[in-house]
Protein backbone atom coordinates (compact mmCIF):
# COMPACT_ATOMS: atom_id res chain seq x y z
CA UNK A 1 0.00 0.00 0.00
CA UNK A 2 1.30 3.85 -0.91
CA UNK A 3 2.13 6.02 1.99
CA UNK A 4 -0.05 8.60 2.04
CA UNK A 5 1.37 12.10 1.24
CA UNK A 6 0.47 13.80 4.42
CA UNK A 7 3.18 11.96 6.26
CA UNK A 8 6.22 13.78 4.42
CA UNK A 9 4.50 16.80 4.68
CA UNK A 10 6.63 18.79 6.86
CA UNK A 11 4.27 19.76 10.30
CA UNK A 12 5.72 23.54 10.01
CA UNK A 13 3.51 23.61 6.66
CA UNK A 14 0.33 22.54 8.70
CA UNK A 15 0.83 24.55 11.74
CA UNK A 16 0.10 27.80 10.29
CA UNK A 17 -3.64 26.27 9.33
CA UNK A 18 -4.17 25.17 12.45
CA UNK A 19 -3.78 28.71 13.85
CA UNK A 20 -5.55 30.39 11.04
CA UNK A 21 -8.47 28.37 11.45
CA UNK A 22 -8.57 28.53 15.35
CA UNK A 23 -7.70 32.76 15.01
CA UNK A 24 -10.57 32.85 12.58
CA UNK A 25 -13.36 31.55 14.84
CA UNK A 26 -11.82 33.84 17.48
CA UNK A 27 -9.50 31.58 19.49
CA UNK A 28 -5.79 32.13 19.24
CA UNK A 29 -2.39 30.46 18.60
CA UNK A 30 -1.49 29.33 22.53
CA UNK A 31 -4.82 27.46 22.49
CA UNK A 32 -3.62 25.96 19.64
CA UNK A 33 0.29 25.26 21.21
CA UNK A 34 -1.37 23.98 24.13
CA UNK A 35 -3.21 21.20 22.22
CA UNK A 36 0.03 20.50 20.43
CA UNK A 37 1.24 20.06 23.53
CA UNK A 38 -1.45 18.19 25.78
CA UNK A 39 -1.45 15.85 22.47
CA UNK A 40 2.30 15.05 21.88
CA UNK A 41 4.18 16.68 25.03
CA UNK A 42 5.37 19.35 22.31
CA UNK A 43 5.49 22.39 24.65
CA UNK A 44 7.64 25.68 24.03
CA UNK A 45 11.07 25.28 22.97
CA UNK A 46 10.47 21.79 21.01
CA UNK A 47 7.76 22.67 19.60
CA UNK A 48 9.36 25.55 18.34
CA UNK A 49 12.28 23.35 17.40
CA UNK A 50 10.00 20.82 15.41
CA UNK A 51 8.52 23.85 13.54
CA UNK A 52 11.96 25.37 12.81
CA UNK A 53 13.90 21.95 11.57
CA UNK A 54 10.72 21.44 9.59
CA UNK A 55 10.34 17.67 10.36
CA UNK A 56 7.33 15.79 8.54
CA UNK A 57 4.14 14.53 10.05
CA UNK A 58 6.05 11.04 10.48
CA UNK A 59 8.94 12.33 12.22
CA UNK A 60 7.13 15.04 14.46
CA UNK A 61 5.07 12.25 15.94
CA UNK A 62 7.72 9.47 16.00
CA UNK A 63 9.64 11.87 17.79
CA UNK A 64 7.09 13.56 20.32
CA UNK A 65 8.07 14.16 24.10
CA UNK A 66 5.27 12.45 25.38
CA UNK A 67 2.02 11.21 23.61
CA UNK A 68 -0.58 11.54 26.07
CA UNK A 69 -2.12 8.17 27.06
CA UNK A 70 -6.12 10.21 27.33
CA UNK A 71 -5.97 10.35 23.64
CA UNK A 72 -7.55 7.40 23.00
CA UNK A 73 -10.82 9.31 24.72
CA UNK A 74 -11.00 11.80 21.49
CA UNK A 75 -13.70 10.37 19.80
CA UNK A 76 -15.63 12.28 16.69
CA UNK A 77 -15.90 12.38 12.72
CA UNK A 78 -13.01 15.06 10.85
CA UNK A 79 -12.60 14.92 7.25
CA UNK A 80 -15.89 12.06 7.16
CA UNK A 81 -14.03 9.65 9.23
CA UNK A 82 -14.17 8.65 12.85
CA UNK A 83 -10.92 9.15 14.35
CA UNK A 84 -11.44 5.83 16.40
CA UNK A 85 -11.62 3.56 13.61
CA UNK A 86 -8.79 4.63 12.02
CA UNK A 87 -6.31 1.75 11.75
CA UNK A 88 -3.45 3.29 10.89
CA UNK A 89 -1.44 4.34 13.69
CA UNK A 90 0.45 7.51 12.40
CA UNK A 91 -3.03 8.47 10.36
CA UNK A 92 -4.92 8.17 13.67
CA UNK A 93 -2.57 10.64 15.73
CA UNK A 94 -3.07 12.76 12.62
CA UNK A 95 -6.45 12.79 12.89
CA UNK A 96 -6.63 13.32 16.67
CA UNK A 97 -4.46 16.43 16.31
CA UNK A 98 -7.16 17.44 13.51
CA UNK A 99 -10.15 16.61 15.94
CA UNK A 100 -8.93 18.93 18.63
CA UNK A 101 -8.23 21.92 16.36
CA UNK A 102 -11.40 21.39 14.90
CA UNK A 103 -13.24 21.37 18.70
CA UNK A 104 -11.07 24.34 19.25
CA UNK A 105 -12.60 26.02 16.37
CA UNK A 106 -15.98 24.97 17.17
CA UNK A 107 -16.01 27.08 20.50
CA UNK A 108 -15.97 23.91 22.68
CA UNK A 109 -14.36 24.74 26.37
CA UNK A 110 -10.31 23.89 26.63
CA UNK A 111 -11.23 21.20 29.74
CA UNK A 112 -13.40 19.63 27.47
CA UNK A 113 -10.99 19.20 24.37
CA UNK A 114 -8.22 18.19 26.49
CA UNK A 115 -10.43 15.52 28.83
CA UNK A 116 -10.16 16.95 31.65
CA UNK A 117 -12.46 15.72 34.18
Amino acid sequence: MARHRIYSMSFASVYPLYVAKAEKKGRTRDEVDAIIGWLTGYEGDALAAALEDRRDFEAFFDQAPALNPDRSLIRGVVCGVRVEEVDEPLMREIRYLDKLVDELARGKAMAKILRTP
